[in-house]
């Protein structure tokens, strides 16, 4: 309890320090105002978005294509992942093509996701899931792929059947692997949907963030990135409170 008091006491100092070193800068004339807006302009921003209902609007929006996309992204990679793991059909049919698929960005599918699925929620969620999907799926298949065959004697040995073996060794095993995968699944859900916002939205995060470069407000652009900074370390900072919890063995 007292380590994650100090925890936070040293994230606050932190950003207390870059806030004031920042907000010197601007004082000093250092950087061009129309470029780099000052924390208290930014600040302003953010109040004016919220009064004017724009501010809560894009973020209740991006939470739930983020969620949404995440959560059927996230579901395919582990269930794909436990088929290319364990059984050797769906890995020499499967496996090849998730490896081929993992370096093309999400924003390279934007143009071919509205032309399958049009310009409406769907498109965004496709563009999500994709990039959430072989995320997860990458590490539950390394995971379960990578299950020390020791383990797997030692139940044998006990007479544990396929499906003992499968609950008791090879997923504890290879949870930590999987959460791992999640974690990141849940950052780069933020990434694509900032992609998926770009083109074909009329609200969100990622739209504002269009819309404020296209008339130079580069205050609103601030507020935008601020607020997919402070959304990503929070998922991720329950995502690790989970995975300490559920998986408690990987601390031992």
């Amino acid at each position: 309890m007292r380590s994650n008091a100090l925890r936070i006491k040293d994230v606050a100092i932190s950003l207390f320090a870059v806030l004031a070193v920042w907000q010197l800068i601007c004082l000093a004339n250092l950087v061009n105002p129309a470029l780099i807006p000052s924390p208290a302009g930014v600040w302003r921003a953010a109040v004016d978005m919220y009064q004017k209902g724009i501010l809560l609007k894009d973020l209740a929006v991006s939470l739930k294509r983020a969620a949404i996309g995440f959560t059927v992204g996230a579901s395919l990679g582990i269930g794909f992942g436990l088929l290319t793991s364990r059984t050797r059909f769906f890995a020499v049919a499967l496996s090849p093509l998730f490896t081929l698929l993992r370096p093309i960005p999400a924003i390279a599918l934007v143009p071919i996701a509205i032309v399958w699925f049009g310009i409406g929620e769907e498109s965004k969620y496709f563009v999500i899931s994709y990039t959430v999907f072989l995320a997860v799926w990458l590490n539950t298949h390394h995971g379960m792929s990578h299950t020390p065959s020791i383990y797997i004697r030692a139940a044998q040995s006990l007479g544990a059947s396929r499906a003992v073996e499968f609950l008791q060794v090879v997923v504890p095993a290879s949870a930590p692997y999987i959460f791992a995968g999640l974690r990141l699944g849940a950052a780069l859900a933020f990434l694509s949907l900032v992609a998926a916002e770009l083109t074909g939205a009329s609200s969100g995060i990622g739209y504002r963030l269009d819309e404020a470069r296209q008339y130079i407000l580069v205050d609103r652009m601030f507020v935008g990135l601020i607020e997919l900074g402070i959304l990503g370390a929070m998922l991720d900072t329950i995502f690790v409170a989970i995975g300490r919890r559920l998986v408690h063995w990987e601390q031992a």
